[in-house]
C-alpha cells in the first residue's frame, strides 16, 4: 500500500471505518430490531442464576406494565461490567503509545504549515472553472508559495495534466485529491532509498559534526541533542569550535551547564580545528560515547570556510578513521526557499550526510521538506517540532506527511 493509500484510509476512506457504533445505529432504527433491544434487558438481565424464584415472578409480572423497575434492578449490575472489562484490559504497549504521541506532535508542529498549504490549494480550488491552461499555470504558482520548490512544482503540474484527464476529475476534492496524491507519490519515490538514521560508531566515541548559517538553531540543536542523550545514559561532550562568531562560546558553554554537559573550548579567534582535536582527544582518552561539534557558519567568505571545516574533518578522521559519523546541516524553515539556497551552497563547501530542520512549528512554510527531498536527495534527519527541550524529533516522513496533509484529505 502506498504513502498516499495509507494517508486516505487514516483520513479521507477511514472516516466510516472510524465509526464502529455505526452498525449499531443502523440497527437501531429499524424498529422490529429495536423492539428486541429494549425487550430484551426486561426478559433477560434481570434473571441471574442468583435470584430466587419468588424475585422472579415478580419480575415477570410486572414487567409488562412498569418497565421501570426492572431497569433500576438491572442498572445494578451493569456499571460495574465496564469496570471488570477495564481490569482484564492489558494496557496499551509503550510502543503504540509513544508512536500516538509521535503523531500529536507532528500535527502540532505541522499545524501552520497544514493550515496555510491547505488554504493555497483551497483558494486555488476555489476560483477554478475548468481544468484548464490557466488552472495548471495557477497551481504551479500555488506550489511555488507553498515553498515545494520549482522543480517539484513543474513535476507536478506536469504529471497532473495527465492524471486529471485519465481519472476524469471534475469536482473540487478530486481534482485536490489528486494533486495531493502526486505531491506524496512523488516525495515517496525520492526518498525510496533514502536514510533517515542517526549513525553511530561501532566501537569508541561517536561524532556529529554540525554545520551551518549563523541564526539557524545550530547551537540550540546541540544543546537539545546533548540532553536527549545524556538523558539517555550517554556521556556526552560538546566542542566550541565556533570561535569566529562573538558570543557563540558562550551559548554553548551556557547551554553545557543547562544539559550537565561539559564543553570543550578555548579563547575567541582560536583555531577551531586546534579546539576539535583536543575535544576528540578528551572523547577517546575518557571514555565518551558521543561528541557534538558546532562550527563557523560564515557563508560570506567560502573559501576561508571551506578550509576551515576541511581542517577540522582532517583532524577528526585522523584520530578516529571513521569519523565524522555524521555531518548535520542546520536550516531554518522559516526561511523556506532561502534553506533551500543554503543548502546548495553547504554541499560546495562539504560532503553532507543529512539535514537538521528548526523551527518547523513555527512556520507555514513545511512544504519545504518536500523541495529538499526531492531537489536536494539530501535526508532530512532531525527536525524541531517545538521549543520544549524534547521537541527535537527523529524525522520521519510518514508522519511529516500526515502532519502536513491531514486536513487535506480528511475534508473529503
Amino acid at each position: 500500500m502506498g504513502l498516499f493509500d495509507k494517508l486516505k484510509r487514516a483520513f479521507g476512506g477511514g472516516q466510516a471505518e472510524a465509526k464502529p457504533e455505526s452498525e449499531e445505529k443502523v440497527v437501531a432504527e429499524n424498529p422490529a430490531p429495536q423492539a428486541e433491544v429494549e425487550s430484551t434487558p426486561a426478559a433477560v438481565e434481570p434473571a441471574p442464576e442468583e435470584k430466587t424464584k419468588a424475585d422472579q415472578a415478580e419480575v415477570n409480572q410486572e414487567s409488562v406494565e412498569t418497565e421501570s423497575e426492572p431497569e433500576v434492578e438491572v442498572a445494578a449490575p451493569t456499571p460495574v461490567q465496564p469496570a471488570e472489562v477495564e481490569e482484564k484490559v492489558a494496557p496499551k504497549p509503550a510502543q503504540e503509545v509513544a508512536a500516538n504521541e509521535e503523531t500529536k506532535r507532528y500535527e502540532r508542529g505541522l499545524a501552520k504549515s497544514r493550515k496555510g498549504f491547505g488554504a493555497k490549494i483551497n483558494a486555488l480550488l476555489a476560483n477554478f472553472r475548468s481544468v484548464d491552461e490557466d488552472f495548471f499555470e495557477e497551481l504551479e504558482e500555488t506550489l511555488i508559495e507553498a515553498d515545494v520548490g520549482f522543480e517539484t512544482a513543474m513535476k507536478i503540474s506536469d504529471q497532473l495534466r495527465d492524471e486529471v484527464k485519465f481519472q476524469n476529475a471534475k469536482k473540487k476534492a478530486d481534482v485536490s485529491d489528486v494533486i495531493v496524491e502526486k505531491l506524496v507519490d512523488l516525495y515517496e519515490a525520492e526518498g525510496e532509498n533514502e536514510d533517515n538514521q542517526l549513525h553511530f560508531a561501532t566501537q569508541g566515541p561517536t561524532v556529529f559534526l554540525f554545520v551551518g548559517v549563523n541564526g539557524v538553531g545550530k547551537t540550540t540543536t546541540i544543546g537539545k541533542l546533548a540532553h536527549r542523550y545524556q538523558a539517555a545514559g550517554k556521556k556526552v561532550l560538546m566542542a566550541a569550535a565556533d570561535t569566529f562568531r562573538a558570543g557563540a562560546i558562550e551559548q554553548l558553554v551556557e547551554w553545557g551547564k543547562r544539559v550537565d554537559v561539559e564543553v570543550v573550548r578555548k579563547p575567541e579567534k582560536s583555531d577551531p580545528a586546534a579546539v576539535v582535536f583536543e575535544a576528540v582527544k578528551k572523547a577517546k582518552e575518557e571514555d565518551y560515547d558521543l561528541l557534538l561539534v558546532d562550527t563557523a557558519g560564515r557563508l560570506q567568505n567560502k573559501v576561508n570556510l571551506m578550509n576551515e571545516l576541511e581542517k577540522i574533518q582532517r583532524v577528526i578522521t585522523r584520530e578516529l578513521p571513521d569519523a565524522p559519523h555524521e555531518v548535520l546541516l542546520a536550516l531554518d524553515a522559516t526561511t523556506g526557499q532561502n534553506a533551500l539556497t543554503q543548502a546548495k551552497q553547504f554541499g560546495e563547501v562539504t560532503k553532507v550526510s543529512g539535514i537538521v530542520l528548526t523551527k518547523l512549528d513555527g512556520t507555514a512554510r513545511g512544504g519545504i521538506v518536500l523541495a529538499i527531498r526531492n531537489e536536494l536527495h539530501l535526508p532530512v534527519k532531525l527536525v524541531g517540532l517545538g521549543e520544549q527541550m524534547d521537541d527535537l524529533r527523529d524525522f520521519n516522513p510518514e508522519e511529516f506527511v500526515y502532519g502536513l496533509f491531514k486536513d487535506l484529505i480528511a475534508q473529503r
